[in-house]
């Protein structure tokens, strides 16, 4: 598999965290790792994939894991829940624990992943983080979350996601982070030519919220879903795809 580990810089030892790509599973086109007809690492059961291809990318995946990661059903909303007790793919976007070998884990293809954990290691958490969550309270919720079960300092990692110069919106999305009173003016760039349409950093989004909320020592934000197209699936790019993950749990 080729897998992505955070650059966390005086992260505990108890932490373990990494983000997945689209290769070395068994899905064929239009899930595949991009270079040949298969070996792809789609691991969503909702995109139309093959489920026995899905089932075997999740069983070598979990061969890397301390247990069966704690799946959502992500509607791109701001709910957190505890990893260890949720229901089975509950509904929400975030997820926390603070009890070893227990994995959080989100699904995306262009939305944010965001990992995680605090200095003390005690707790960790895993968000998916589209626009509409962000402006909606999910990383926020998701903190707070944290703080409320002991968390101290939090660090967080920003895993791949959709690019500044990929990601084209409407006016709606600045507008939906005015009203909350975020100053985000310097994540939205203008599209020359098509008044009402601009390009979003997702990225410096999150930065901001998360500032937001106390958490300053954040990493990541280096990668492109839509560009890097021989490396990660990208629903904006190419509609019918695959899904991977970001996962974070205790040692």
């Amino acid at each position: 598999m080729d897998l992505i580990v955070p650059d966390w810089r005086e992260v505990p030892d108890n932490i373990g965290a990494f983000f997945t790509s689209r290769h070395g599973g068994v899905s064929l086109a239009p899930y595949h790792d991009g270079s040949t007809a298969g070996a792809g690492l789609n691991l969503a059961l909702h995109v139309g994939d093959d489920p026995k291809h899905v089932e075997r990318n999740r069983a070598l995946l979990r061969s890397m894991l301390p247990a069966e990661p704690a799946w959502l059903n992500q509607v791109h909303g701001a709910v957190v829940v505890d990893a260890e007790h949720a229901a089975e793919a509950p509904d929400a976007d975030a997820s926390f624990a603070c009890r070893r070998n227990v994995v959080c884990a989100v699904q995306t293809a262009d939305c944010l992943p965001v990992l995680f954990c605090d200095m003390a290691g005690r707790t960790v958490a895993a968000a998916h983080a589209g626009w509409k969550g962000l402006a909606g309270g999910v990383l926020e919720n998701t903190v707070r979350r944290m703080q409320a079960e002991g968390a101290d300092e939090i660090l967080a990692y920003m895993g791949p996601a959709i690019g500044p110069q990929q990601f084209e919106v409407g006016d709606d999305v600045p507008a939906a982070f005015a009203a909350r009173g975020l100053h985000a003016g310097h994540a939205f760039r203008p599209v020359a030519g098509q008044p009402g349409k601009y390009l979003a950093d997702i990225y410096s989004l999150a930065r901001l919220v998360l500032e937001n909320v106390g958490v300053t020592r954040v990493g990541g934000g280096e990668f492109c879903t839509v560009t890097e197209a021989h490396r990660f699936y990208s629903y904006r790019r190419d509609g019918v795809t695959g899904r991977m993950a970001a996962l974070i749990w205790l040692k």
